[in-house]
């Protein structure tokens, strides 16, 4: 009778109980892992354009320092500063183990004081105090400034920092920006357009040059034709540059005058001040609109200051286009070699080689693919398409160098094992009888394949365009040889024939993740950037996943009765 008991008493290993915990912690860990690292990538990126109070603290030692409260820690401070402490302060540091607090404040003024940032020890704190009338100042160049309006100067009319009018300064400082718009529309607008019509009459006489010779009546032609819009153009020229000096000089007559903490002036153009607000007096509607301002300019505006201030613009579009144009080119290629290995080819020791190939260049690594694609599609392709077709630019290189054609090429090679294996498992996955079916009833291998076999393949497929936009969208490596750059002065894309310019080199967020983490000359200065930039990325890859996954599922549903 007791032998019964015995034999219901279940051994946890047997039933693998452990295994099933420790696989359940594990992904448990993972998913908490993943969860953690997007909630500090969100957090610190919803955050960095929220507009903080200026603090002002009056140092043990009489030095006054302003600046915004950036970030704290505990530290050891060195044995002899430590020493030098009023009795009060060393017993506190050695409470603490040896251990002190410090803040790092924001000050700015980078012209004034070379740095942007300042560690201020809590026992070095006299007193702090967030007074009124200090004003947080971005301009075009040197970061932002941290002080008092001592003085405005409106075309001659000077106005005291202590009695200004602020909304008489709102108005001439958006009338100023304006001035600086459209300063900006004619020189790189414009002026742009009549120096690129210039430039294409020149090469096209130099490629009637090359073609009929210097003396030929065909290049003399061309010549005449090309001197008579010379003219022209240099009035256009002409006209232009003289617009924009007199918008140059009425915007130098308009000029503002910063004070620091320590009441060292700066004077600067107005036009140069891109937001300036009084940082200890914004109640919650003046923080919000700051705040906004501030995304609007990340989203629609090009970099500036070493690309750790400003919009992204470019590099958002470089993202976009170079991925959209990647997928274009694996899609097909995937797909065929995928249809030919499964569907066509007779299986036998020379397919599994090439499957073995293919699961092998999922695991090369990714620089090893922008060398190739800077050897091969720049050096040799780029530069044989250069000779045959653009003769007249050479020495200066057209395709023979990195740009957003060669880095989409590339990072479709890198890319293309993934959606060749998930395409073959997506075709095995079909049930061999639909094939059979689809036969008996006398249609065509081709017809089968395209009717039958493809359409309920396709949830699988685009799985694979999925995993490969994911991957292809966060490579920096390649793209540092093949085309991406950390300013790029023009977008792929203008209003000059042939209006797409895959030639070109361009930004990419991931790069610029990188280039203002580690390139920039301040890595305090860059690290908000770099969690806003992280943010908008995986932002942007997960809204062109979503949109993917939207695609699949409508077929998943399409084709779910329909399965046999």
């Amino acid at each position: 009778m007791s032998a019964a008991p015995a034999r219901r008493t279940t051994d946890l290993a047997a039933r693998g109980e452990p295994s099933t915990w420790l696989l359940g912690g594990a992904l448990a860990l993972g998913c908490t892992m993943i969860l953690g690292f997007l909630l500090l990538v969100a957090w610190n990126g919803i955050v960095t354009f929220w507009p903080r109070q200026v603090e002002v603290v009056t140092l043990s030692s009489g030095q006054v320092v302003a600046g915004e409260p950036f970030r704290g820690e505990d530290y050891r401070p060195p044995a002899a500063q430590v020493e030098a402490l009023p009795p009060a302060h060393r017993a506190r540091i050695a409470a603490a183990f040896g251990f002190a607090s410090r803040t790092l404040y924001r000050t700015g003024n980078f012209d004034i004081y070379n740095e942007d940032f300042r560690w201020v020890s809590d026992f070095e704190v006299a007193r702090a105090e967030a007074p009124a009338g200090l004003f947080f100042v971005e301009r075009l160049e040197w970061g932002p400034f941290i002080g008092r309006i001592a003085s405005v100067d409106l075309a001659g009319e000077v106005l005291p920092g202590d009695r200004l009018d602020r909304a008489r300064l709102d108005a001439a400082h958006a009338a100023a920006r304006a001035r600086w718009t459209r300063i900006r529309e004619i020189e790189h607008g414009a002026i742009g357009e009549v120096n690129h019509r210039t430039e294409q009459d020149r090469l096209r006489l130099r490629r009637a040059v090359l073609a009929h010779g210097e003396e030929s009546p065909r290049t003399a032609a061309i010549r005449g034709e090309v001197e008579s819009r010379a003219a022209a153009l240099r009035r256009d020229y002409e006209a232009l540059a003289a617009e924009a000096q007199r918008l140059k000089a009425e915007d130098a007559r308009h000029r503002i005058t910063l004070a620091e903490i320590g009441g060292r002036e700066k004077t600067i153009r107005l036009s140069e001040v891109v937001r300036f607000y009084a940082a200890n007096e914004l109640g919650l509607a003046g923080k919000l609109g700051v705040y906004l301002s501030r995304w609007k300019e990340f989203l629609v505006d090009s970099p500036r200051e070493a690309n750790t201030e400003g919009g992204v613009l470019p590099a958002i579009f470089g993202t976009a286009a170079m991925t959209l144009l990647m997928v274009i080119v694996v899609a097909p290629f995937g797909v065929i070699t995928a249809l030919y290995l499964r569907e066509y080819a007779r299986q036998g020791r020379l397919v599994s080689i090439v499957r073995i190939s293919v699961n092998n260049l999922a695991g090369v690594p990714s620089i090893v693919y922008g060398v190739f694609g800077l050897g091969f599609f720049a050096y040799i392709l780029g530069g044989s398409i250069d000779r045959m077709f653009f003769p007249e630019r050479l020495p200066s290189p057209t395709f023979g160098t990195g740009g957003l054609l060669w880095a989409s090429l590339t990072l479709a090679l890198l890319t293309v094992p993934v959606v060749i294996v998930a395409t073959e498992e997506a075709l095995a996955a079909v049930p061999r009888s639909m094939r059979e079916g689809s036969l008996a009833c006398g249609a065509s291998k081709w017809q089968t394949i395209r009717y039958i076999v493809l359409p309920r393949a396709m949830p699988g497929i685009m799985t694979g365009l999925i995993l490969a936009m994911a991957r292809g969208a966060g490579e920096v490596a390649p793209l540092m040889l093949v085309g991406v750059v950390k300013l790029a002065p023009e977008l792929p894309v203008d209003g000059f024939f042939p209006y797409v310019h895959l030639e070109r080199s361009f930004m990419h967020l991931g790069f610029h993740i990188f280039d203002v983490g580690f390139q920039s000359r301040n890595s305090e200065a860059g690290k908000p950037m770099v969690f806003v930039t992280t943010l908008l990325l995986i932002a942007l890859i997960a809204g062109m996943n979503a949109t993917a996954i939207v695609v699949r599922n409508r077929l998943k549903r399409r084709f779910a009765g329909s399965q046999f």
